[in-house]
């Protein structure tokens, strides 16, 4: 059994006798780029070119150059960057939004960062090894130590580079990468597999609402042509009228700012947040948001061109305060709005929203928004397709709660194996 030591560090305890604890600045450059004028920004973006690397790239241990998720710069713009200009064998870090995920770069030869990433490169360090080094708690425990002191949620270059690492000597750092590449790889197929499940089930997810709200729930009944072309067949019986028919909007100020109980969409739901947050997110002033009820639909109208992953509808479930940047609708026939907020989520993962944009953030008004060709089954049917569908998704969402729950599990473990090998607690066998 080899000699060990104590790291002089707490929380990493003991090392190998041989092995030092060292500084990540010592052994990699922070590579920033001009931050100024010459930064590339959102304008910049084009369909295809040189990639443009945000956090959406940084998925688990490799960086992801995905077409469908990454954005680009033209060559011209490259030529005169200002940003970091990456390559092979960097890390990149993401020092705000998803602060401390990082990834290695194994596929893109040139390309850039966004500002709110950081470029690391390896220079007196074996890449992987370092790599590994921020998968691990080593990463995560500085990173959360950063943040609690500053109260902020972002961090500097100039932190991360302060973080301590254990150095080895070199050729250990190439056989523990080597055998963590080997594990690792195992683990993530596993990972991967469970989120083709999720996947799965969302999707049957969205199929189930599509279906019940399209076409009800009895399946022997008379049915007729809507006259929207992404929906087809309806029951016979159902009536089509445009949005406004059965919404208006809700545009009631909270000029005194005597509302405080702030509400977001996320991930198609209102969720609350924090009004009294300092991490530099919130306006000073929420004065000009909208003040929505229980059962308002809100809908997010912005960017409609460019994105085209989010989920724009979602119901509100209590009195407060959102943006009003969104469009906030209310109830003006007896319907049941969660009938129609389940009918618009439907329209919103068909893509229905992504052609009515206009106007340089591509977005809408509760006006041309409201134009939409909608339908309404008597009102009974309505309640009875969203118990239905409460019930469905209820069984659907407890199942993809329980896969994700094995995914933490599987990257718990993941992390402390990474953590015994990279501080030398466990040893590669022969």
């Amino acid at each position: 059994m080899r000699e060990m030591k104590d790291s002089g560090i707490e929380w990493i305890g003991i090392i190998p006798s041989d092995w030092k604890i060292s500084r990540i600045k010592y052994v990699a450059t922070f590579i920033n780029g001009d931050r100024g004028a010459n930064y590339p920004s959102g304008s910049d973006l084009v369909d295809e070119g040189i990639i443009f690397l945000t956090s959406n790239n940084i998925h688990g241990t490799m960086l992801d150059c995905c077409s469908e998720i990454s954005k680009y710069i033209t060559t011209d713009r490259y030529s005169i960057l200002g940003g970091a200009k990456i390559a092979l064998g960097d890390i990149i870090y993401c020092l705000r939004g998803s602060v401390g995920n990082c990834a290695i770069n194994k596929e893109a030869t040139e390309g850039t960062v966004a500002s709110s990433l950081v470029d690391i490169r390896p220079t007196k360090i074996h890449p992987e090894y370092l790599n590994y080094i921020l998968q691990s708690p080593i990463n995560s425990v500085q990173t959360l130590a950063y943040m609690n002191g500053s109260c902020a949620a972002n961090l500097s270059a100039e932190n991360v580079a302060n973080y301590y690492f254990i150095e080895p000597p070199v050729t250990k750092q190439r056989i523990i990468s080597a055998f963590l590449d080997s594990k690792c790889s195992e683990i993530d197929s596993i990972i991967s597999d469970i989120q083709s499940q999720i996947e799965a089930l969302e999707e049957y997810k969205r199929s189930v609402i599509t279906e019940a709200v399209t076409k009800g729930l009895d399946p022997d009944v008379e049915m007729r042509d809507s006259g929207i072309a992404w929906v087809g067949d309806i029951p016979a019986h159902w009536i089509t009228h445009p949005l406004y028919f059965y919404f208006g909007e809700r545009k009631n100020k909270n000029a005194l700012g005597l509302e405080t109980n702030l509400l977001s969409l996320s991930y198609g739901k209102i969720i609350r947040k924090d009004i009294n947050s300092n991490g530099g997110l919130l306006p000073e002033s929420f004065n000009t948001y909208n003040i929505i009820e229980k059962d308002d639909i809100i809908i997010r109208p912005t960017d409609l061109q460019n994105d085209k992953r989010s989920l724009r509808t979602g119901i509100a479930r209590e009195h407060g305060i959102i943006t009003s940047a969104y469009i906030a609708m209310k109830a003006i026939k007896t319907v049941n709005p969660e009938y129609f907020h389940y009918l618009l989520h439907a329209y919103d993962v068909m893509k229905v929203f992504y052609n009515m944009g206009n106007g340089v953030r591509q977005g809408l008004n509760f006006s041309e928004f409201s134009r939409l060709m909608v339908f309404e089954p008597a009102i009974e049917e309505q309640n009875a397709i969203v118990s239905y569908l409460k019930e469905k998704c209820d069984e659907i969402d407890l199942a993809i709660a329980e896969k994700k729950q094995q995914i933490e599990t599987i990257e718990e473990y993941k992390k402390s194996l990474i953590f015994e090998y990279v501080t030398g607690k466990k040893e590669v066998q022969a």
